[in-house]
C-alpha cells in the first residue's frame, strides 16, 4: 500500500511540472487550455502556435479603448505610436503567454483569479520600453489602481496632474517594476541567458524554456519530499508485520 502511494505522488508530482510549465491563468479573457490560434492578430501573431488567448483578444489588444479592459491609453495625451506598440506587445505577453506558470499567483478580484508576479524581464526588453515611452505623459506609477472610472475607462484622478514619463518613471526599473504592481521583476539578463522572459520574439517561443529553468527548483524541491516519503515507506515496511 505505501508503495502505491509513494508512485501516486511521484506521478502527481510530474503532472503538476508539466501543468504549470504548460497553463493559462485564470483570468478575465485568457482560454483555460492553451492551444494553437492560426489567426492572432500582428503583435500576438508570434504566440499562435501556442496562446492562451483567442484571434478576437489579439485584435481588441491593438485598440485604443478596447473592449478587453477598456484602458485608455492616451490618458495624459495621445500616446506616442513607438511607445504604444510596447504595451501592445505587453499586453499580447500577458494575454497569450502559457508559459507564465512559474509565477502566476492566486488573486482575489472581480476580473481575474490569477496573475502573474515578479516575472524576470530581459533587460533589452524593459529598457526599450522605458527608452521609446520618454517623449510621453502619464499621471501614475501604478497603473493597475486609483484610476477615476466615473466615466466606464480610466482617467487621472483630479489631484494627480499629468507628468512628463521620465519624471513618473525615473529608470526603467521603476517603470518595469512598478507600473503593473510587481508583475515583473527587472533583470540585467541578456536576451540570450536563457533566464529571463521576452516579451519579443520571432521563432520558436523562447520562453518554454526559461519557464522551464524557473520551475526546476519547484520541481528538485518536490521530488526530495517524494525521497523522504520513500525512505519513510522503506523503514515501515521493515518494522510493520
Amino acid at each position: 500500500m505505501w508503495s502505491v502511494l509513494v508512485l501516486l505522488l511521484t506521478l502527481a508530482s510530474g503532472v503538476l511540472s508539466l501543468d504549470m510549465l504548460n497553463m493559462c491563468m485564470d483570468g478575465k479573457h485568457h482560454k483555460r487550455k492553451p492551444g494553437p490560434e492560426g489567426e492572432l492578430y500582428k503583435q500576438c501573431s508570434p504566440w499562435r502556435d501556442n496562446a492562451c488567448c483567442n484571434a478576437n483578444t489579439s485584435a481588441e489588444a491593438h485598440e485604443d479603448n478596447s473592449y478587453l479592459y477598456n484602458f485608455n491609453w492616451n490618458h495624459c495625451g495621445i500616446m506616442t505610436p513607438k511607445c504604444k506598440q510596447h504595451f501592445i506587445q505587453d499586453t499580447c505577453f500577458y494575454e497569450c503567454s502559457p508559459h507564465l506558470g512559474p509565477w502566476i499567483q492566486e488573486v482575489n478580484q472581480d476580473w481575474r483569479k490569477e496573475r502573474i508576479l515578479h516575472v524576470p524581464l530581459c533587460q533589452k526588453d524593459c529598457h526599450n520600453w522605458w527608452n521609446d515611452c520618454q517623449e510621453d505623459f502619464t499621471c501614475k506609477q501604478n497603473w493597475h489602481s486609483g484610476w477615476n472610472w466615473s466615466t466606464g475607462y480610466n482617467r487621472c484622478p483630479a489631484d494627480t496632474p499629468c507628468r512628463k514619463w521620465t519624471d513618473v518613471f525615473p529608470t526603467a526599473q521603476v517603470m518595469c517594476e512598478k507600473i503593473w504592481s510587481d508583475s515583473y521583476s527587472y533583470t540585467t539578463l541578456s536576451n540570450t541567458s536563457g533566464r529571463c522572459m521576452q516579451l519579443w520574439f520571432t521563432g520558436p517561443n523562447p520562453n518554454e524554456k526559461v519557464a522551464e529553468y524557473y520551475l526546476n527548483p519547484a520541481v528538485s524541491q518536490r521530488s526530495a519530499t517524494t525521497t523522504l516519503l520513500l525512505l519513510a515507506t522503506v523503514s515501515l515496511s521493515m518494522v510493520l508485520p
